[in-house]
């Protein structure tokens, strides 16, 4: 099946702690159906030092499944689900919300 959500996509967080928050998304973990968001689903983690980072308290991001993420709308910012349209043979992810194409 076509990847509905893709790298840098703006993305709209649906459920948890930090619903209604967006962000782009970073990168996808496809085997485990999550998503890492820019500036969502921070968690703080206690690192070693190492030779190339100091040892302290480290702030990062912290997957999402792809389930609880919407694509933001590019007329209005809101949710929007993600549809698919074959225009001059070439297929197209569509903004259901709005109807506008989807570049990438």
């Amino acid at each position: 099946m076509a990847a509905k959500l893709k790298k840098g996509d703006k993305v709209v967080v649906l459920t948890g702690k930090d619903k209604g928050k967006t962000g782009e998304i970073l990168q996808i973990l496809v085997e485990k159906n999550r998503a890492l968001v820019g500036g969502v689903n921070l968690v703080r983690r206690h690192t070693k030092q190492s030779a190339s980072q100091e040892a302290g308290i480290v702030s990062k991001e912290a997957s999402l499944h792809l389930s609880n993420l919407a694509y933001a709308d590019p007329k209005d910012g809101k949710p929007s689900r993600v549809g698919f349209e074959i225009k001059d043979g070439k297929k197209h992810r569509i903004a259901k919300r709005s109807g506008e194409v989807i570049n990438g």
